[in-house]
């Protein structure tokens, strides 16, 4: 039986939601870097921690481009895939990402973790920001003052503000809160 996206996705978060420290909150399907790219799942804990996706016949390589906007928005990323993939997970994903293996164990997906997640030195305050609604960065400003100016500038003038840690866990907290948010 092929091992695909969807199954290793809910498998993923029943995983998640049963772990010991379960996470606040987990979204599917979350637009980052301006709509540039589609965080499969996150899990929001202190800071977001994203996890991309790769069943047995998805195209591995396409990680290459996706990982610079995953970088760019989120401080911990995991990819999760099947054994196939295992080899050109390790060739096509960052050093910083952790890469845990789904594998079939009779009825249910067993989780394998080959290498564990590390601070993304990569992360950018600015672009990470662009995951969060104009509202939502309005509420980090707490001003109204600003209202009228883009998220571009907004985004900028935050994250002049804030230190990466600060700024994730402040994302973070704006995504666990957001309304009609598309949660697991």
């Amino acid at each position: 039986m092929t091992l695909k996206d969807q199954q290793i996705r809910m498998a993923l978060i029943a995983k998640l939601k049963n772990a010991s420290l379960p996470p606040k909150a987990i979204m599917e399907e979350l637009r980052v870097h301006n709509g540039n790219a589609i965080a499969d799942v996150v899990a929001l804990y202190s800071e977001a921690h994203c996890y991309e996706i790769k069943g047995e016949t998805d195209k591995i390589a396409r990680i290459s481009q996706q990982s610079r906007f995953y970088d760019f928005s989120f401080r911990k990323i995991t990819l999760v895939t099947t054994q196939n993939h295992q080899i050109n997970a390790e060739k096509y994903s960052p050093a910083h990402w952790g890469i845990i293996i789904a594998c079939h164990n009779r009825d249910s997906i067993r989780f394998k973790h080959h290498r564990k997640a590390r601070n993304n030195p990569k992360f950018n305050k600015e672009l990470a920001l662009m995951t969060l609604w104009k509202s939502e960065m309005l509420a980090l400003l707490e001003e109204d003052s600003f209202s009228r100016k883009s998220r571009s500038f907004l985004a900028n003038m935050i994250s002049m503000a804030k230190k990466k840690e600060e700024l994730s866990t402040a994302i973070c907290e704006q995504l666990i809160t957001r309304p009609f948010r598309n949660l697991a």
